[in-house]
């Protein structure tokens, strides 16, 4: 049992990927004990974190060994950047999911606070700024399996929280972030001077407040967060702001962006454009309201 000082041991699915190896070490600096639970061996130098071998999610096991070991769970583990097939994201997103919901339902009070995706609501762009109470209208396979999980989550009868974050960037990015860091490093000038249609992003160390704010919040009990960083940015600011912590100029051409939407068009990297060229403004409005406090 854990005593009324010691904080709870949380298991986190996915702890070897991208987010999970910021977010380990980020919730064990705030005092948590974590069980790190991933397919891959990932490596931790703190002794309040055990490491967890995670089976393939795509096949059915039992979630009750590694619940037996925590008081609450942040499920971080699933399909992302991999094209795949829709079987392989209703298999390893939404019905491992529901699998885990329905899991921690017979194993007592847990905290599930599962990490969901923006792409739950909405698809690339959006001509409106979203909130929690938009219609969800997700527009591919990840999104639809992200929907369905919550939707199994919110069936279970357990205590939970759903965070829907936005593109995340920081060390070790993946996905479009990963791109546009990678052309801004190139010692030539870029065409995107003109790609000003805002966009939210968050950062990874915002990402991981948010997960600790659903895991001590009372308010955050059993609702939906939409997690951004509050201000949107551009295309444009992006790369600026990257080449100005490299030393450099901006070095950006106003290319209109009718050419570079032809040009990705024509390249068969059409769906590239909803992504940088059109806005998809996400404000985090509900969680700062419960007292979220992002860097």
């Amino acid at each position: 049992m854990t005593s009324k000082k010691e904080k709870p041991r949380v298991l986190v699915t996915g702890a070897g990927g991208f987010v999970g190896r910021h977010l380990v070490p980020y919730l064990c600096s705030l005092g948590y004990r974590v069980i790190a639970a991933s397919r891959e061996a990932a490596a931790f130098d703190d002794p309040n974190i055990a490491v967890a071998p995670l089976p393939d999610l795509s096949q059915s096991f039992d979630w009750q060994p590694l619940l037996e070991q925590c008081d609450a769970v942040v499920h971080l583990a699933g399909v992302a950047h991999k094209v795949v097939d829709d079987e392989i994201f209703d298999r390893v997103i939404h019905r491992a999911t529901a699998a885990l919901a329905q899991a921690i339902s017979r194993s007592g009070e847990k905290h599930l606070v599962f990490v969901s995706s923006i792409a739950a609501q909405s698809g690339s762009s959006a001509d409106h700024e979203l909130t929690e109470d938009d219609p969800p209208a997700p527009v591919n396979a990840y999104g639809r399996s992200k929907l369905a999980a919550e939707q199994a989550i919110r069936a279970a009868g357990i205590s939970f929280t759903i965070l829907r974050p936005v593109v995340i960037y920081g060390h070790g990015e993946k996905g479009n972030f990963a791109t546009i860091h990678r052309l801004s490093r190139l010692p030539v000038p870029l065409p995107f001077g003109a790609l000003v249609a805002p966009r939210s992003v968050l950062s990874i160390r915002n990402f991981c407040s948010a997960v600790a704010t659903a895991l001590n919040s009372p308010h955050a009990r059993g609702e939906t967060f939409i997690v951004s960083d509050p201000g949107p940015v551009t295309v444009a600011d992006l790369i600026a702001r990257y080449r100005e912590s490299l030393g450099r100029p901006a070095w950006l051409m106003p290319v209109p962006p009718g050419w570079i939407k032809a040009a990705l068009k024509a390249a068969g990297q059409g769906t590239v454009w909803q992504r940088i060229g059109q806005p998809l403004v996400a404000p985090p409005t509900k969680l700062l309201a419960i007292g979220w406090e992002p860097s």
